[in-house]
């Protein structure tokens, strides 16, 4: 087994396996206090241009209306910033006082106009005091303090108008916009993330300036959590106040891809008791994402009183940097194998070919063959169902252990034990045999016949409140013991609603992903009533797996959109792009697109896209390969199709008909 880097918990949450949230300092913000013991604050980001003053009102009175408790509106010029005091003034005479924040990129004027209106500016250390050009520079250390000193004075200014006028600041870092000067010496890396803002931090310290929160946002999740995860580490390191933490995955896209990649991102977090304000970034209108953060913070409430977990004082994992679990291979789990999908169908009674669909599976009677798309599950479990006809081939059964020894077929059909069923010397399947058990099953007994058995797979699951950190705790209780099963992690969900099902399964198995822990899935959507409902809800729990294997970069699937929410920059209808976007090129598997409203959110946001589709003016698209311009100022009527001959030279276009899923017998 391959040594696993030590790490002590301690350095960036309280526990991994007792609920407790990060103590911060207060941050004041207008009439509406951040961290410290206060609430977890929702807000959202304004879409309306910032000129249309009554536009921007309205729309801030609908979010306001859906749950923000702060409102954030671009002001990327003079202009725009000296609007927001004409968008306060209506506000304030509608009887509405919610805080606002001015975002700013690129102008340092604009960010000192609007301190002295709004009640909080959100600043980014990547582009506020520097200009990327995407250039490598080595810096002796005598020009990176030079460097250092120059932003000193260029961000000064704005930090004595806050003090004077008791206005909040967002340090808000983006994976994407990282200066220059910051990739040169820390790369693109959580690390560079972190000392971005550090840079600035300190200054504010050195003045005595602490009305702080900051902010790591990446598109990527795994990024994301471990930029936020060493920055908590490194202000203990430093010594320096434990600021409140902005949370978002930014870019997360739209619908149910939107929403899952933002769970397992901001979900993560929760679950270590990190996040003081939550921002899901969807390409939706800005009111559609309150209640979204709503629901992922909620949770929460109570936590703190679920049924204990073994401590842990030392975690086998690298919290920083991601590394999966070393595992055996055993048929086609664990090992270098991507995580495989279980469809859980253990409550319908499958009597047809056409019941399978919800999996990913059609029959076509004419050439007699079965067709699988690209989120066809891997195994199903029926349980004391059996299905009664023949499965094809990229598909395997498997049955509760009792009933799998009365079936004649036991070499095609798979049995699930249970852990005193396993333990009891059984009949066992020659190649894969599927061990369920939860923590306190977890015995030496079972853990040494796990270790031995390598035809074991392990299916782990939870009923504790604190679902994600139990599970954690049983896969460091597997590390401890050298134990290199493969395991599923399956959960199940007694929910009606299908958006808190995506957001709570993302954050369970998402965090655990993340993580590098986790050979495979297994969600269920419980819905007592017709055949029809319990099919319905299959095909969310097995569509939201693919999904959250998908955010977590572990198994692509499907092509990624990075879009980013649009704001009063955008320049184009983002929704309406990216859903045309998205029909023309959806079935380009393992793709990532990022599109991208103003050169703000270009190059730099969509820092982990293949291709970036990119507004550069009214009805004008520039084109990237990765971070490369490629093509400026393409004709929007044009610019789909200049994308997609960017991708056929590139030698990644497949028709849409040879994608097709694929037959087979």
């Amino acid at each position: 087994m391959e040594n696993h880097p030590v790490s002590r918990f301690k350095q960036y949450c309280e526990s991994l396996v007792q609920y407790k949230r990060r103590k911060t300092i207060e941050v004041r913000i207008g009439d509406v206090p951040m961290g410290a013991h206060h609430p977890v604050r929702i807000q959202s980001m304004t879409t309306v241009d910032t000129m249309d003053t009554l536009g921007s009102v309205e729309q801030v009175i609908r979010m306001v209306k859906a749950g923000c408790e702060y409102v954030r509106i671009t002001a990327p010029s003079i202009k725009e910033a000296q609007n927001l005091a004409e968008i306060k003034k209506e506000l304030h005479r509608r009887g509405y006082h919610v805080p606002l924040i001015a975002d700013i990129h690129f102008t340092p004027n604009a960010a000192e106009l609007a301190a002295r209106i709004v009640e909080k500016v959100r600043i980014n250390p990547g582009n506020y005091a520097d200009k990327k050009r995407f250039e490598v520079i080595e810096y002796t250390e005598n020009a990176y303090q030079a460097e250092l000193d120059r932003i000193r004075q260029k961000f000064t200014p704005l930090v004595k108008i806050c003090k004077e006028y008791g206005t909040a600041m967002r340090i808000g870092t983006n994976h994407g916009s990282l200066s220059d000067r910051i990739m040169s010496r820390y790369g693109d890396t959580p690390l560079g993330m972190v000392e971005s803002a550090l840079e600035f931090l300190r200054i504010c310290e050195d003045l005595n300036y602490h009305n702080i929160v900051l902010s790591m946002k990446a598109s990527n999740p795994l990024v994301m959590v471990e930029a936020y995860r060493l920055l908590v580490k490194k202000l203990d390191e430093e010594g320096l106040k434990p600021y409140p933490l902005h949370l978002g995955v930014t870019e997360a896209g739209e619908g149910e891809d939107g929403r899952i990649k933002s769970a397992a991102g901001i979900g993560t977090l929760l679950e270590d008791g990190l996040g003081d304000t939550v921002r899901v970034s969807l390409t939706e209108e800005p009111e559609y994402e309150a209640p979204v953060a709503r629901l992922l913070v909620n949770r929460y409430a109570g936590r703190a009183n679920h049924n204990p977990i073994p401590a842990v004082n030392e975690i086998p994992i690298d919290p920083y940097r991601y590394s999966r679990r070393v595992t055996r291979e055993v048929v086609n789990l664990g090992g270098h194998q991507v995580p495989r999908v279980i469809a859980d169908l253990c409550h319908a009674e499958i009597k047809d070919y056409k019941d399978l669909r919800c999996i990913g599976h059609f029959y076509l009677p004419e050439p007699d063959k079965w067709k699988m798309n690209d989120q066809g599950a891997d195994y199903v479990y029926t349980g004391q169902n059996p299905i009664p006809f023949m499965l094809p081939n990229g598909l395997k059964e498997i049955l509760d252990y009792q009933l799998w020894l009365q079936t004649a077929d036991r070499q095609n059909k798979l049995p699930l034990f249970t852990a005193t069923e396993y333990l009891a010397e059984p009949q066992q399947h020659p190649q894969l045999n599927f061990v369920r058990f939860d923590l306190t099953e977890a015995t030496q007994a079972l853990l040494q016949k796990l270790r031995d058995d390598k035809t074991a797979v392990a299916v782990i699951h939870t009923n504790n409140l604190h679902a994600m950190a139990e599970l954690r705790r049983l896969f460091f209780l597997l590390l401890e013991n050298e134990v290199p099963v493969p395991v599923v992690i399956q959960r199940s969900y007694n929910l009606t609603d299908e958006d808190t099902f995506r957001l709570y399964a993302a954050t369970d198995a998402g965090g655990l992903l993340i993580d590098g822990l986790g050979d495979g899935i297994m969600l269920a959507l419980k819905a007592p009533g017709s055949k029809e409902e319990i099919l319905s809800k299959a095909d969310v729990a097995n569509k939201t797996a693919f999904g959250i294997l998908q955010a977590t970069r572990t198994r692509m699937s499907k092509t990624e959109y990075i879009s980013c929410p649009s704001c009063g920059r955008t320049l184009f209808d983002l929704q309406s792009t990216t859903a045309m976007i998205r029909s023309r090129t959806d079935h380009l598997k393992g793709i990532k697109i990022g599109i991208m409203g103003c050169i703000v959110n270009g190059p730099g946001e969509m820092a982990d896209a293949d291709y970036g589709y990119v507004g550069s003016g009214p009805s004008r698209i520039t084109l990237y390969r990765g971070k490369e311009v490629v093509k400026r100022n393409v004709p929007a009527d044009k610019a789909v199709d200049e994308l997609i001959n960017l991708i056929k030279e590139d030698g990644n276009w497949v028709e849409p008909e040879a994608a097709e899923p694929i037959l087979y017998e």
